[in-house]
């Protein structure tokens, strides 16, 4: 189990360099265009689309391996005021609906995914189909997501974070 734990803490180590590797490049990136832009008086659109594609991709990528659930930034002022019991439903309810939704669009996404092969960014001349596909894994995060978030309010084992001790709340006593 311990070998299990460590290639899983591995795995998200890794994760977290791909994710800064992207902003890193997005910054280096950005530069660029100014250096280019407004000291050689070259403009390159590479840049605008390598930055468009990294942000995509950061985002995505971020949430489907990187996120923790405690780092997702909740409105809960509403939900935090329910009684418990209606709390487990909106979990269940919204855990369930979420995934059918995401799992339930899945076979669409991939087939557009898939049809995007065909066509290629403007500049860096990508195909499309690179550039979607992280759409794959974010959606199957979000559905797995919504499952552990309906399951915990069918076993009664509340939220996966407890709010009133997050590092959101602002406790002054």
């Amino acid at each position: 189990m311990t070998r299990l734990t460590y290639l899983w803490g591995w795995m998200g180590r890794r994760a977290e360099n791909i994710l800064a590797l992207l902003l890193f490049s997005m910054f280096v990136t950005f530069l660029l265009q100014i250096v280019f832009r407004y000291f050689l008086n070259l403009p390159v659109g590479w840049t605008v689309e390598w930055v468009t594609i990294a942000w995509l991709w950061g985002i995505l990528f971020g949430f489907a391996f990187v996120v923790r659930e405690a780092d997702i930034i909740r409105l809960d002022v509403l939900y935090s005021a329910l009684p418990r019991g209606t709390r487990r439903v909106m979990d269940v309810l919204t855990g369930l609906s979420l995934a059918a939704i995401f799992l339930y669009t899945l076979p669409a996404s991939w087939d557009y995914i898939d049809f995007m092969m065909r066509e290629k960014t403007a500049y860096m001349r990508l195909p499309f189909f690179w550039v979607f596909l992280i759409y794959i894994p974010f959606a199957l995060s979000v559905a797995v997501r919504g499952l552990l978030t309906a399951w915990a309010g069918i076993t009664g084992s509340g939220r996966l974070f407890d709010t009133s001790k997050s590092a959101e709340t602002h406790d002054y006593d």
